[in-house]
């Protein structure tokens, strides 16, 4: 994962091993499917990004794996990643579309649950939070009583002795 753009962001070869096909056919569905690819999911590097990408890494050889590239890589965000997913026909590329499909609705099905939760804890501090207010209130004052009549009693008197 690199940061460019201000984004975190997958390039195309990485994707492509993760996938488990070549980085010229992950390029071409791409190509072929390109509206499902906005510059929010997918960019190409411009020679300078590539260039201090490179020099990062510092070896050619860990960019692009070692073979010449005719063009900069693509990046792609966390949706392109989802979306490419979704377009390529390989074995692992359907097991991991399944995968964050299955996520997706894990998160948002969490996210409901969590929410009514909150909802619903809201609304019992906001019931009874004077009540709580009130009661605390009330403990403090006793716990002072108490505390005030132990040190009373450990003072020395003052005063006339009858």
């Amino acid at each position: 994962m690199h940061d460019i753009r201000g984004q975190k962001v997958i390039l195309d070869f990485d994707l492509a091993a993760l996938y488990e096909v070549e980085t010229k056919v992950l390029n071409q569905a791409v190509k072929r499917n390109i509206r499902r690819f906005p510059v929010d999911f997918m960019f190409q590097l411009s020679e300078e990004e590539y260039h201090s990408l490179r020099s990062q890494i510092v070896t050619l050889e860990n960019v692009g794996r070692g073979k010449y590239r005719k063009y900069n890589p693509f990046a792609f965000t966390e949706q392109g990643v989802a979306m490419l997913s979704g377009i390529l026909n390989s074995d692992v590329a359907i097991h991991v579309n399944i995968a964050i499909m299955r996520t997706f609705v894990m998160i948002r099905k969490y996210t409901l649950e969590h929410k009514e939760f909150n909802e619903k804890l809201l609304e019992i501090e906001t019931k009874y939070d004077k009540k709580f207010s009130d009661v605390y209130e009330a403990l403090n004052y006793l716990i002072r009583k108490d505390e005030k009549e132990a040190i009373q009693k450990e003072r020395k008197q003052i005063g006339y002795k009858k």
